[in-house]
Order: structure tokens, then sequence, then C-alpha cells
């Protein structure tokens, strides 16, 4: 029989806690200043691995180290340009990494101020994706870049600088390219709306997508001892891409270790935490993972990586 009696019991002020009222929130004021309400926000959980993130973004830009941004369709969908070209324009931003809806979105923005069809409506008569504009356009620009030895970004975001659309101050490619920032687009043959028109050709897309890789593993090599990665809503492409292109970089002889990486999304993926937050920083580094609506959590890690630059 056991006996209650003899039950071992110790001071909880030995015992080590891992909450306590120096982390808490502050109380609601009105009035405040962000950097304020920055500094309001609990020191816990999550809240501290946000903060670990600003920090380790602030430091990077501060030493010249590599900022990789790796960027979902939806980011650009959820009206997030402008917070991303003032990052690209200040070079936090060192090198832009796009899937191919990317693309899309972003030259529908510069060519008209808008974007994101009616999918399961146009899908019902073939229409979907059939926009003839969109195709002609990105894929020309590519088809005449990559002859001309540019990877899918730049030969997009050139054509978009030289054209004259009412939009492009709003281009993510275009800014990229005006404040000379490397902008890659990975391609997966067949998953965007373009790939569906005569004027698409396989070859330069794949030869200029590639091009796009061997700079990305450029700018990856550069993460070493400070460097941060983010991805915000690429579930499959991107992490799959930079899973790549980082053992690349490796393989190569590069030293890649001590970064920071972190992933930004509306709910948890696998591929965005093995290869993005995980398996990436196992030799040196740390990673985290953010759950939250891009359309809130961006502005508010843009505004205080601003704060304290």
């Amino acid at each position: 029989m056991i006996n209650i009696h003899k039950v071992k019991t110790y001071s909880i002020k030995k015992r080590y806690s891992k909450v306590e009222i120096g982390d808490f929130a502050k109380a609601p004021a009105k009035g405040r200043s962000f950097a304020q309400f920055y500094k309001s926000l609990p020191y816990i959980l999550k809240g501290k691995d946000f903060s670990a993130i600003v920090e380790a973004i602030v430091k990077a830009h501060k030493k010249k180290k590599a900022i990789i941004f790796m960027c979902g369709a939806h980011v650009i969908k959820c009206g997030l340009n402008p917070i991303l070209i003032e990052l690209l324009k200040r070079k936090i931003i060192t090198c832009l990494a796009l899937n191919g809806a990317c693309a899309i979105h972003d030259f529908e923005i510069a060519f008209q101020g808008k974007t994101s069809e009616d999918v399961g409506e146009n899908l019902k008569h073939g229409k979907f994706g059939m926009a003839k504009e969109t195709a002609d356009f990105i894929n020309d620009a590519v088809n005449e870049g990559v002859l001309e030895g540019l990877g899918f970004g730049y030969a997009l975001a050139r054509k978009i600088a030289s054209a004259k659309l009412p939009y492009k101050n709003l281009s993510l490619l275009y800014n990229a390219y005006k404040y000379k920032v490397p902008v890659c687009v990975h391609v997966a043959i067949g998953t965007d709306i373009i790939h569906q028109h005569v004027s698409f050709n396989g070859a330069r897309t794949g030869e200029g997508s590639l091009r796009d890789f061997y700079q990305l593993t450029e700018s990856i090599r550069t993460l070493n001892d400070g460097g941060v990665v983010l991805n915000c809503g690429s579930a499959v492409i991107l992490p799959e891409v930079f899973l790549k292109a980082l053992n690349l970089a490796r393989n190569l002889g590069f030293k890649v270790k001590d970064f920071t990486s972190a992933t930004f999304d509306m709910i948890y993926h696998y591929r965005p935490f093995q290869n993005v937050v995980s398996r990436p920083v196992e030799s040196g580094g740390r990673g985290f993972y953010i759950i939250g609506h891009h359309e809130i959590m961006l502005p508010i890690l843009a505004q205080a990586i601003i704060e304290k630059i």
C-alpha cells in the first residue's frame, strides 16, 4: 500500500519556472506608437520567437549578410506588395525567390491593378487561366530574355520595367530589378496557367528557371554565420527548391550554417517545417514556425524590422 504521508516536497522558490511576470504583455493603452505596441507584446512562446526573428534580420542587415525572402502567391493576393517593396528598397531583402504563380499575379497587378480570377466559375467553361495578355506578356518576356542569357526572374522583370504598365510601381519583379536585388522564379512545368498557351516554351522556361536556381544557390552560400531565410506562404515548391540549393552550395564546398530560418504561414505544413525550419539548421542555427494570416503578420514583421534598423 502507498503511504501518502511519505511524499517528498521542495520549495517552489528552488524550482525553475518557464513563465514569469517580466515576460507578460503590457495592458493596452490609447495613443501608443508602434514601437511601444511591439514592446508590449508578451515575450512568451511565439511572441518570443517573433522577437528572435526580428532581431536576426536586423543583425543580418547590419552585418550585410544574406536575407532571402521566399514568397508564395497568396502573399501577393493579400495585398502585401507595398510591404515587400519597402524591404527591397531598403536592401533588407537581398534575394527574392518566387514560384511561378507569384510572377503571374505580380504581372497582372502591374498590368491592370487587379488579379485573382474566379477559378471555379471559369473552370466550368474551360476559360480558367486563358487570359491572353497574361500568357503572351510573361511567355514572350521569358522566351526573349532567356535567349539573351537572363534567368526567368530578370527576363520578366526587365520586360515589365521597359513596358508602359500603369501600376508597375507595385510590382515586386520590377522593384527587385530597379533596386538591383536578385529575383528568382522557380517554375514547376504544368502548374501555372500560362503553360496552357501556345506562347509557352518549356525549354526556355526550364532554362530560365534553372539559371534562377543557380542564382538562389549563390545567395544561399552567403547565409553562413548570421544570414536569414524566410519562407512565406509556399507549402511545396520553394521549400523543396531551397533544400536542394542549400545542399548544392554545401556540396560545392561552401560553409553554410549558423543562420536563422523561419516560415510564416496560415497553417502548419510538413515541407516548410522540415525543409526550411528543421533540417537546414541541424548543423548550426535556429528555425522558427509562425502561424498567422499573412495580411496581419507580415506588416507587423516589416514594421518591427524597420523600427529597429
